[in-house]
């Protein structure tokens, strides 16, 4: 048995979310069926996350288990040569047996991108979220900077959510401007469903002069969802990373943060 680390990018418009679903189209589902011909047997892929509909990856961390032995080149281009256009490997490397794409991962990083900007944009369209508004930025930072650290995040889970608890470890929350870009940046030891953009919608809502910075930590204190603003689009929401304990890290690539056209260091 070969255990196969892989680095996946996606764009989500078209898919309800990352896992496979039967009723509707998921990005788990045509991965593993472009891998599953190429393997010459059926495979499950289980990734580091879970991505919402709509929302985008640029690094995702997954993995898979197969018989099958293909050099690495035959895996990446068999693979690509099958998966749509709005799907495609970026790596993929051997792995131990112990190594485990999800139940291993230690912390997950995505970042939110903004449009500030009077006019929607096209190139751009359901990549980015669009804010016509003017944001202030200064008070979104303020607000963003008490997010770091170990929290109840229940105001900000989906009603939905089939975490068995609330409380996350962030270890950096980052709000920023890129040009007319307005990223957010944060990492934790995991998700809740639509945490990230229940906390953008909050965010926004500051920007906008509907609350105040310090209403943040008001609502997260009340761990009532019906009083936090509405959720973000996942237009603008991509999984751009996952981290593993040193013995795994060190054998996966390192590449530069995403996306890439923002240029970010």
């Amino acid at each position: 048995m070969h255990t196969l680390a892989i680095g996946i990018e996606f764009i989500g418009t078209n898919y309800r979310g990352w896992q496979r679903q039967k009723e509707v189209v998921g990005v788990q589902a045509v991965l593993e069926a472009a891998i599953s011909k190429v393997a010459n047997e059926t495979v499950e892929v289980v990734a580091a996350g879970r991505t919402d509909a709509g929302v985008h990856a640029s690094n995702m961390t997954a993995h898979f288990v197969t018989t099958a032995y293909r050099p690495v080149r035959n895996w990446l281009r068999g693979i690509n040569s099958l998966l749509p256009d709005d799907i495609a490997l970026r790596w993929l490397v051997p792995m131990p047996n112990e190594f485990h794409a999800r139940f291993g991962a230690i912390a997950r990083r995505y970042r939110y991108i903004t449009l500030n900007q009077p006019l929607r944009p096209a190139l751009l369209n359901h990549q980015v979220t669009h804010i016509y508004e003017p944001l202030d930025l200064v008070k979104m930072q303020q607000a963003a900077q008490t997010i770091a650290g170990t929290h109840d995040f229940s105001s900000f889970r989906a009603a939905a959510c089939q975490s068995n608890q609330p409380v996350r470890t962030v270890s950096h929350a980052k709000l920023f401007a890129h040009g007319a870009f307005i990223v957010f940046d944060i990492q934790a030891d995991g998700f809740l469903h639509h945490m990230v953009r229940n906390l953008m919608g909050t965010l926004f809502a500051i920007g906008k002069g509907e609350l105040l910075p310090e209403d943040l930590q008001k609502i997260m204190a009340a761990k009532d969802r019906t009083i936090a603003p509405p959720t973000a689009s996942g237009d603008g929401l991509y999984f751009i990373n996952a981290y593993y304990p040193p013995e795994f890290q060190q054998q996966l690539p390192e590449l530069p943060l995403t996306p890439i056209w923002l240029n970010l260091p």
